[in-house]
């Protein structure tokens, strides 16, 4: 066993991790990357494109569109509140659930909250847990390599959403064989939404967000369907990709200048609480995900609320002085930068 520079946000205390799950959760294999990089420059990968899925995606566009109608001049108001709501609630599944407790480690939760977590990861309908956790470990163990399923190398718009519309790069395939994911697979909850995964989405992502302005206030049925299901999933989509790529393009990078990602306000806005990148991807084992605030980040907010009634515990945190630390130094190379 190491320990590793965490504590407990409530219990205040170090937290010992095995250096495997450590490498496995946490730490990006930097000669693996450089390794694929340099093999990147001698390949000529095609991309085969997946018709299916850009069939898919762009009617659930048009039907967006159409719901953007709706939302501003047809969509009564509890209809609006409903729909932003469901962007929220979407989003946490995915920020406090897939990303920051299954992804990467940085808590733990009780039974009702992993339950209350499944929900909303299903009516974000971005992969099931395991396979979205797969693909975020590729990302952060092999950044902008093509073992990156949303190399920000192959353009702004692949990292964004083409990625999903062509198959992926073998080296994807490769490398995310390789991972362990077995806490995952063996996680009862996880299996049974992997297992059952179409009908729970279709309930939670479009059946129930239709279901419910037409039964509780007597919406019309399709502007109930365009505004609270298509276009409120098409935003919850595109405020998750905008962390894939416009998170790895533009912002300031205090914490590691060496690396893509970048601190983002306003995706952190979009994606509630996901914009911090640069600190993510020094930090990844850290529940906060940055040093923003509370109104930037209602992801920590909403950890922190199960934490106070105990659902949510051991919350994983760098100290203030490890943080210091790494901005003194990427200050100093840049000063060093500048110099020469």
């Amino acid at each position: 066993m190491t320990t590793i520079t965490l504590t407990s946000a409530y219990s205040r205390q170090q937290i010992s991790v095995p250096e495997a799950i450590q490498n496995q959760f946490l730490a990006a294999d930097l000669e693996e990357s450089v390794r694929l990089r340099e093999a990147a420059k001698k390949e000529q990968f095609k991309a085969k494109i997946v018709w299916r899925n850009v069939f898919l995606f762009l009617l659930l566009h048009l039907g967006a569109l159409f719901g953007l109608y709706h939302l501003i001049f047809t969509a009564k108001w509890a209809t609006i509140g409903w729909s932003l709501f469901l962007w929220v609630a979407g989003g946490v599944g995915i920020t406090a659930g897939a990303h920051r407790l299954w992804s990467h480690k940085s808590y733990k939760a009780s039974l009702p909250l992993r339950l209350l977590l499944i929900i909303l990861n299903c009516v974000a309908f971005q992969n099931d847990v395991i396979e979205w956790a797969r693909d975020h470990r590729c990302h952060h163990k092999w950044t902008d390599t093509d073992a990156d399923p949303h190399n920000v190398n192959r353009g702004f718009f692949f990292s964004h959403m083409g990625w999903l519309l062509v198959k992926k790069h073998p080296q994807v395939k490769a490398k995310g064989s390789t991972l362990d994911m077995s806490d995952l697979s063996s996680d009862p909850l996880l299996a049974f939404q992997r297992k059952f995964y179409l009908p729970l989405v279709l309930l939670c992502c479009f059946l129930l967000p239709t279901l419910v302005p037409v039964l509780f206030w007597h919406e019309s049925s399709l502007v109930a369907l365009y505004t609270a299901s298509l276009l409120r999933y098409s935003f919850t989509l595109h405020a998750t990709w905008m962390i894939n790529s416009a998170a790895h393009v533009f912002g300031y990078r205090p914490y590691d200048v060496s690396i893509s990602s970048a601190e983002s306000v306003w995706t952190t806005l979009l994606a509630v609480g996901e914009g911090g990148h640069n600190y993510h991807h020094t930090f990844p084992q850290d529940y906060r995900t940055s040093e923003m605030n509370t109104f930037f980040n209602f992801t920590k907010a909403f950890i922190d609320l199960f934490g106070k009634i105990g659902w949510a515990y051991d919350l994983r945190t760098v100290g203030e002085e490890s943080i210091e630390r790494q901005k003194a130094r990427q200050l100093g190379k840049i000063r060093q930068e500048l110099k020469e």
